[in-house]
């Protein structure tokens, strides 16, 4: 039967590294809160173990309501994947207050909104894994906000470390370079990308939603926490 090794609560469920992710942990037996602003559709075969959600991320209320309404009062939450992000491009001549607030409200203020609503159901042994980006530690033209507000996560996610290791809750993050999402491809630049990348190729989805489930899991990461693994192909090397 699916959906007997834990409940993993997902966000930006609905596509790219999101949805590979949701895909992978269903396919490990796990129940599957997939967190989206739009209906998240179950793959085939998993129906029993998929739980859509609709939620803001920029809304703690909105998430808390979510995850309640799917999930019993005794139902722990083993992994969190914040996984849902926003990348438009900015330079100090055109970015403006409004997509200031847009791009921290989800990228930064979203993390702490769905780690905190989720932190009455996280016990001894649950894991975070918080999406950063290479444009933490390396500077991407035309990506000042961007850049800033996944620097920001890498700091959360050491922060939060901290806090929650006494209660057993480890929390880690992940830092993709390019990878072959409908998003990335919107631009344009993934065959330039792939040139200048070490390994010549961009990441595949699955390449990254693995190391959602390795950090994740006791058995590979139980001695691992604070830490944000670079996943650029050598592209960003430290």
């Amino acid at each position: 039967m699916h959906g007997t090794a834990g409940v993993a609560l997902i966000t930006g469920a609905a596509s790219g590294m999101g949805l590979s992710t949701v895909e992978l942990f269903l396919s490990r037996g796990y129940k599957v809160l997939a967190l989206d602003v739009v209906e998240s559709v179950a793959p085939r075969g998993f129906a029993d173990a998929f739980v859509s959600l609709v939620a803001d991320v920029r809304s703690r209320e909105e998430i808390a309501s979510a995850i309640d309404a799917a999930l019993a009062l005794e139902e722990k939450i083993d992994v969190i994947g914040n996984i849902a992000g926003v990348y438009p491009p900015t330079t100090l001549e055109t970015f403006d207050v409004e997509t200031y607030r847009r791009v921290f409200d989800i990228n930064v203020l979203g993390v702490l909104n769905v780690i905190a609503a989720a932190r009455p159901r996280l016990t001894e042994g649950s894991s975070i894994v918080n999406f950063a980006s290479v444009d933490a530690f390396a500077v991407s033209r035309g990506q000042l906000l961007y850049g800033a507000s996944k620097a920001a996560v890498v700091m959360l996610t050491k922060s939060l470390a901290l806090e929650l290791a006494p209660a057993g809750i480890r929390v880690n993050g992940i830092a993709p370079g390019w990878v072959a999402t409908p998003g990335n491809a919107a631009t344009g630049r993934m065959d330039a990308a792939a040139a200048s990348i070490p390994l010549g190729r961009v990441a595949k989805p699955e390449e990254i939603s693995a190391w959602v489930w390795l950090i994740s899991q006791g058995d590979y990461g139980a001695f691992i926490t604070g830490e944000t693994i670079v996943l650029s192909g050598g592209d960003v090397m430290r």
